[in-house]
């Protein structure tokens, strides 16, 4: 059964203020001090495993965390998820006492109607295979996922990247302050994530679509790694263009170039990115949310392996900073 409407929108006022979460970390055996962190720290379930019964274990007693962020489980998108699928997470969540973090859903992540793609690369779909004139029904569902995981919070897109994409921009922004409008209904928060192969990819492209949308349940899934990922500085320099206010969620991942100068994912700690600057710069400013790692590297071999390796290196970082 799921949570009535009164105690739903209870529970996720409180979360929005950041203060319903317990502390990300499971006291005295945990990964890595947290002491003086203000945020939660938390891991994309698929990054481990799509068993979600195992992901769930390794992130709450490997990793010592209370939060998980849920995109996709049992080869199955999570927009995608039955009635009995989503009551048999739901089990799971609390089997291992975890909260989630947000619904990291495929939202907008599609091709805009009308608009001609840019060259991008492969865009990362994790099962989900929404066209456009769907993205009211994943709209549907994700305010149902959001009910049924007692979260706030909902990421989002802002569609395939355009070759043509300040022509069409007013329109999506428009798109974007609608959904919003939606979800305020609700008590909800629309996160969009700065995506390397969507019209939004770096700090400057961030904070100009936060200026277009003010609507105030509208935040920032903050990237570094995305943004890094296409030749951006993202921190220092794409971070002090946002509002801070309006971070309202953190993914961590690193990134590497060859010698020609491409991209691609690195375990963190290891790549181009300046993951203890930024996070100094997040408990500066007290970011009261979650930094979830997304590993996406591959390079340990395995999905499980290779995150592990990232929390590895995530760990001496936070671990110095929280020192």
């Amino acid at each position: 059964m799921h949570l009535n409407r009164r105690h739903f929108l209870a529970g996720a006022s409180a979360l929005a203020a950041g203060t319903a979460f317990p502390h990300s970390l499971r006291g005295q055996n945990s990964l890595y001090p947290a002491r003086h962190l203000p945020f939660h720290v938390a891991v994309i379930n698929d990054e481990i495993s799509p068993d979600f019964d195992h992901a769930c274990h390794v992130v709450a007693n490997d990793f010592g965390l209370h939060s998980i962020e849920i995109r996709s489980m049992w080869h199955k998108n999570v927009a995608d998820l039955n009635e009995q699928e989503i009551a048999e997470a739901r089990r799971i969540v609390a089997k291992y006492n975890l909260t989630v973090s947000d619904i990291a859903s495929p939202l907008f992540k599609t091709a805009f109607a009308g608009g001609e793609a840019a060259s991008v690369a492969k865009v990362d779909e994790f099962g989900a295979k929404f066209t456009f004139d769907r993205q009211n029904e994943v709209l549907e569902r994700c305010i149902h996922l959001a009910r049924s995981f007692s979260t706030p919070r909902i990421r989002c897109f802002d569609f395939i990247r355009l070759a043509d994409r300040q022509r069409f921009l007013p329109a999506i922004h428009e798109q974007l302050r609608k959904t919003a409008e939606v979800l305020a209904k609700d008590k909800l928060i629309l996160l969009l994530e700065n995506e390397q192969t969507c019209n939004t990819a770096t700090g400057a492209e961030a904070a100009a679509t936060l200026a277009s949308v003010p609507n105030t349940n509208f935040m920032l899934n903050w990237d570094p790694g995305n943004a890094a990922y296409v030749g951006a500085v993202p921190y220092p320099h794409g971070y002090d263009l946002l509002p801070k206010n309006r971070i309202g969620h953190c993914h961590c991942k690193d990134v590497v170039r060859d010698a020609s100068g491409k991209p691609s994912w690195a375990a963190v700690g290891s790549g181009i990115v300046d993951w203890r600057g930024q996070i100094e710069a997040l408990v500066k400013q007290n970011f009261p949310y979650t930094l979830s790692l997304e590993t996406h590297w591959r390079g340990a071999g395995s999905a499980e392996a290779s995150t592990r390796a990232s929390m590895a290196g995530l760990q001496k970082i936070l671990a110095s900073v929280s020192a």
